[in-house]
């Protein structure tokens, strides 16, 4: 036999050999790596059912119980998941969590029973208030928790809500956003965790790994995250949704990008979303060098890239960058798109290009691939239905409802408190009046349960704010002057007001694509007769405490110069009110700061405290040129000292740390809550930089008269910034250190960086 023979027979018997040890039941083996049994099913899957799994539909009206408590699904539904489907978008969440999760069982068995190799979907949630379903917790928004600057705190409530998800059968949340807001004229602001790129990092880690459960819990008690909206989705032009966004490529590393980073590297989150807007003019769900280059080859994520609603198909009737819908859909595979959701003229098209672009195979595979891992990641191949009795068990617990409380406890913001209005003693008043459009009769019973017998309480609505009719409209003067005149007449009969006021649901939310749906605003200031009102009650000569509940920032400049006290909700839990009340009448001492500037007007954006330092040259005429409220901000009911600052050294060489501490010392008489902020100044740099941007925070409890030394330790990564080359880099030189209470601080140190 020559050599040629044999070389032939020992690559037939290698062949044999590979065959022999091929089994295709590997994917159920759960002795396998989830990478293992991902590629024994991928390589086991037709055309037709690998794009199925590329494919996310809303279960709508398509999906639910029938009288008889069986699962009834149409015909619509049954084609879209004839060969199997990535997910269903909220599938069961129109029910209590017992049959939310008795729907999901059956769904899931159904799916399973339905497609060649029992591939089980994905089912997934929104969780802005927590979770997006009938029955569950409802928490406060992540703005809002994100004021509370308690990381650990933040992190047990997203436990909490992956938890409460995993219980009634779903699996997968399109949250958190690690979206900087940095125009409050967007509606969508309260999704986010504010406007600093340091906070909005340590918020993301600590709710990714709070819903995933570390991790540990994915395959069993808690659901996956993905991180939206990837990148710089808030920075839309004039704060209106679905415009370009526009922004340099050095600005986009250094700003925007921190948050997904953290999100990918550091907290492991299984997917991301991608964003609605264009970067620069390349539209984000086409953008190669974003989707691939960045997030799966230098960050190395290994989990789905999923579209925005429809967005695939957007690229052609919408943003316009792609010729027919099929080019889009090919745009957006090479771009590293890996889910389509919602989209019928998106991915579904791709089984008749691929006769005509058989390159297309390899990207497909590489996109089932994810889907599939994360699908094995979560374990629904092992343990694909819940305990339907555990679900409604489970779900709105005390401990559960006891952590919603909480947070919003920490995440309430004192911001004026003239002559210590606040709190109010509970003896000091017989007569206390209850006013304003976002008051109602739970407030009444929380600011009850805080009296005692003999305290009159009495409510007036005073002024509407948005029209219960689908497109948001506003009451006009003359149907709010009755209701002006009620509430003063309230007012005068009674010893304090107490004015609820702020915005609703219909003054700041998404804008869908719609036509007719809107939710940003051209103005910051409160909408309706609220300044009115607050007038129009100051003249009665009793003192009025503001409480603002919001979903975008206001230019509250008539509150902040008449109010006697005011103190910031934004967007509360369901035991909100309850929070409010305590804190009303120092119960608890409020603790919270702003996690975005409150400018004077809507002509003062933007306003984000971080901008370069040249932006603060020159202010405008006929106006004040400081913010309203800086961010970081926040009062108390007591008084803390910072002294003792101090740095190790005033002389560091490069690729060193530097370590600063601070002691902090409760001057008060009562015991309180203080947020300490670090604040870094490159004073000198070869690019422009910001002219102070927030490196650390740590949140202390101080009883009276007790000191805490602070620890802060900047490190070369905190140093670091992109350089004139796009390339991350430490310039040596003179860097500037802020320590105190909010971005405004003055109390500051420097150290020098040498080569």
């Amino acid at each position: 036999m020559n050599l040629k023979s044999i070389i032939g027979l020992l690559i037939v018997l290698l062949g044999l050999g590979a065959c022999n040890n091929f089994h295709p039941n590997d994917y159920k083996n759960s002795n396998l790596s989830d990478a293992q049994r991902a590629e024994n099913l991928l390589s086991q899957l037709n055309l037709q059912e690998k794009i199925s799994q590329m494919r996310i539909f809303h279960s709508g009206n398509r999906i639910h119980l029938n009288k008889e408590g069986e699962l009834d699904v149409n015909d619509e539904a049954k084609e879209y998941i004839e060969n199997g489907i990535a997910g269903i978008k909220n599938a069961g969440t129109a029910y209590d969590p017992k049959q939310g999760a008795i729907l999901c069982n059956k769904l899931q068995k159904y799916i399973i029973e339905h497609n060649r190799f029992g591939i089980p979907a994905m089912f997934i949630i929104e969780c802005y208030n927590g979770v997006e379903a009938k029955g569950n917790t409802h928490f406060s928004r992540p703005l809002t928790m994100a004021s509370s600057f308690n990381t650990e705190l933040v992190k047990q409530l997203w436990d909490a809500l992956g938890r409460e998800a995993r219980i009634r059968g779903l699996h997968m949340c399109h949250s958190p956003e690690a979206d900087l807001v940095r125009d409050p004229r967007f509606g969508r602001m309260t999704e986010t965790f504010g406007e600093d790129p340091y906070l909005t990092s340590r918020m993301v880690v600590s709710a990714v790994k709070g819903v995933q459960g570390h991790n540990l819990g994915l395959k069993s008690t808690h659901i996956g995250a993905v991180t939206k909206h990837f990148a710089g989705y808030a920075q839309v032009q004039g704060g209106k949704n679905f415009a370009s966004m526009q922004m340099s490529p050095r600005s986009f590393v250094d700003e925007i990008l921190p948050p997904f980073k953290a999100a990918v590297k550091e907290a492991k989150t299984l997917g991301i979303m991608a964003s609605h807007a264009d970067i620069n003019g390349v539209a984000s769900h086409a953008n190669r060098k974003l989707l691939t280059d960045t997030l799966k080859n230098y960050w190395g994520f290994d989990g789905y890239v999923v579209s925005d609603a429809t967005d695939i198909e957007r690229l052609h009737h919408f943003m316009k960058v792609a010729e027919s819908f099929e080019a889009a859909a090919e745009m957006a595979l090479k771009a590293g798109m890996d889910i389509d959701l919602y989209g019928n003229d998106g991915y579904a098209l791709l089984e008749n290009m691929v006769e005509d672009k058989p390159e297309l195979l390899e990207l497909i595979d590489d996109a089932v691939r994810r889907v599939l891992l994360t699908k094995f990641k979560l374990g629904l191949f092992d343990n694909p239905y819940v305990d339907v009795s555990l679900a409604q068990q489970k779900t709105r617990t005390k401990e559960t409802l006891d952590l919603a409380l909480e947070v919003d406890l920490e995440s309430i913001i004192l911001l004026k408190n003239e002559n210590r209005t606040l709190p109010m003693h509970p003896m000091a008043y017989k007569h206390i009046a209850v006013i304003g459009p976002n008051a109602d009769k739970e407030n009444i019973t929380a600011i009850k349960n805080q009296l005692p017998e003999g305290v009159k309480v009495s409510y007036a609505k005073g002024c509407g704010i948005s029209k219960p009719v689908r497109m948001p409209t506003l009451y006009s003067l003359e149907e709010d002057k009755p209701l002006i005149k009620e509430a003063v007449q309230l007012a005068k009969k009674a010893d304090v007001v107490l004015l609820f006021v702020g915005g609703d649901h219909k003054t700041a939310k998404e804008a869908y694509f719609v036509s007719d749906e809107y939710g940003d605003r051209a103005e910051l200031n409160p909408v309706g007769q609220q300044n009115l009102l607050l007038e129009e009650l100051k003249k009665t000569g009793k003192k009025v405490v503001v409480i603002l509940e919001h979903r975008r920032t206001l230019s509250i400049v008539d509150m902040a110069e008449k109010a006697d006290a005011i103190i910031d909700c934004w967007d509360l839990s369901e035991r909100g009110k309850e929070a409010i009340a305590k804190i009303l009448f120092g119960e608890v001492n409020p603790s919270g700061k702003l996690t975005v500037t409150v400018p004077q007007s809507v002509g003062q954006l933007p306003a984000y405290y971080y901008q370069k330092h040249i932006n603060y040259k020159k202010g405008y005429l006929f106006a004040k040129n400081q913010p309203l409220f800086p961010f970081g901000f926040g009062l108390s009911y007591t008084q803390f000292r910072y002294s003792n600052l101090s740095i190790s050294d005033t002389i560091v060489g490069i690729g060193d740390s530097v370590q600063v501490s601070v002691d902090i010392t409760n001057v008060g008489d009562v015991a309180g809550k203080e947020v300490c902020q670090i604040y870094l100044q490159d004073e000198y740099a070869t690019v422009l930089q910001p002219i102070r941007a927030l490196k650390g925070f740590e949140k202390v409890t101080l009883k009276p008269g007790e000191t805490q030394t602070i620890k802060f330790n900047i490190t070369p990564d905190n140093m670091s910034f992109t350089g004139i080359d796009m390339q991350q880099k430490v310039e040596a030189g003179r860097f500037n250190v802020f320590v105190g209470g909010s971005s405004d601080t003055d109390q500051m140190l420097s150290y020098n960086l040498r080569e």
